[in-house]
């Protein structure tokens, strides 16, 4: 939203932008560590704090409720998880649920992992949890579950109310979910065991999220590309549809950091930088020169993550392809 259009009242450029919730974080940050930023200004912390949003750098590290607060935070967060582990979709590993979890916890450590199990059934399909997936299979996965939590809990209830046998007219159309009442994996194969799994009318289900989207006010993916799901097809399971929908480039587009799964690999500025760091250490083994190398790198990852300079209760450096270094917490 432009700041500067006199048609979009104040108030609401406020609400919309969440300017009032990162300028409150702020606030508590800087009480929290004013001895630290004393040393160099209250004006300087701030430029640093609000450059850090733009630049998306402000979500590593810190607490869950944090980084969901904002459609931003959510979006800035599933790029680092990117950028952070890229090298691993390079390498072609495949990884299981709990190692995504893992992952995700080394940035953000009280993550529940509820999302992580739902976004791996996004990516096997509902299939078990246990098995191995790629990196980019569960990159997008992630996004789609992470990003429109609220409004895919919704469109579960609906689903099941669906496959209940319940008639369109009688289910109720919720407004929003907490992640409190994610149904958890095993009760989710209980009913497996209980309903048919040949899955609902997509003309049914399309009705029922149009006016899911109508009524809520979370973020939703495009309608245009939900319907385009759902008229393809004669029954459409819940996983099978939010599997199609991880896999659409409107999607992409419409959160916007992602690239797309052609050039989701791909980084040359960062494989420049790291070439040049093995070439360092390559030509001069020495301790110094590896000293130097390393050096280097964390100087790469600093310009990289200017937060990190103004928050320092997790001393960790995030490596490219995924690895984590503690540094020394010891101060001279």
């Amino acid at each position: 939203m432009n700041r500067l259009n006199p048609t979009v009242p104040a108030d609401q450029y406020l609400a919309d932008s969440n300017v009032l919730f990162y300028l409150n974080d702020a606030v508590i940050q800087l009480l929290e560590h004013k001895e630290e930023y004393n040393q160099f200004g209250v004006i300087r912390y701030f430029a640093e704090y609000f450059s850090s949003v733009k630049n998306s750098n402000h979500v590593l590290f810190r607490e869950f409720n944090y980084i969901q607060a904002t459609p931003h935070n959510r979006a800035s967060f599933i790029r680092v998880f990117w950028k952070c582990y890229r090298q691993i979709g390079k390498s072609g590993d495949l990884l299981s649920m709990l190692e995504y979890r893992s992952l995700l916890q080394l940035l953000c450590p009280d993550f529940p992992v509820v999302l992580v199990q739902s976004a791996a059934r996004i990516a096997v399909m509902d299939d078990t949890i246990d098995c191995l997936m790629s990196f980019s299979d569960f990159l997008y996965a992630f996004q789609l579950q992470f990003y429109y939590q609220e409004f895919l809990d919704c469109v579960l209830v609906i689903y099941q109310d669906l496959l209940a046998g319940k008639s369109p007219n009688t289910v109720i159309v919720p407004t929003s979910t907490s992640i409190e009442q994610i149904p958890s994996v095993s009760t989710e194969e209980n009913n497996k065991e209980e309903q048919p799994q040949d899955g609902v009318e997509p003309s049914t289900l399309v009705q029922c999220i149009d006016a899911l989207c109508d009524r809520s006010k979370h973020s939703h993916p495009p309608r245009s590309c939900m319907r385009e799901i759902l008229k393809q097809t004669d029954r459409i399971s819940y996983y099978s549809f939010l599997m199609s929908l991880a896999k659409q480039e409107a999607i992409n587009q419409t959160i916007g950091v992602l690239p797309s799964k052609a050039e989701l690999l791909i980084d040359p500025e960062m494989d420049q930088e790291l070439d040049k760091l093995i070439a360092q250490i390559v030509v001069s083994p020495s301790s110094n020169s590896s000293s130097s190398a390393v050096g280097g790198l964390k100087e790469v990852q600093k310009k990289a993550s200017p937060r990190r300079n103004i928050h320092h209760r997790r001393r960790m450096e995030v490596e490219s392809d995924g690895s984590t270094e503690e540094t020394d917490s010891s101060e001279n």
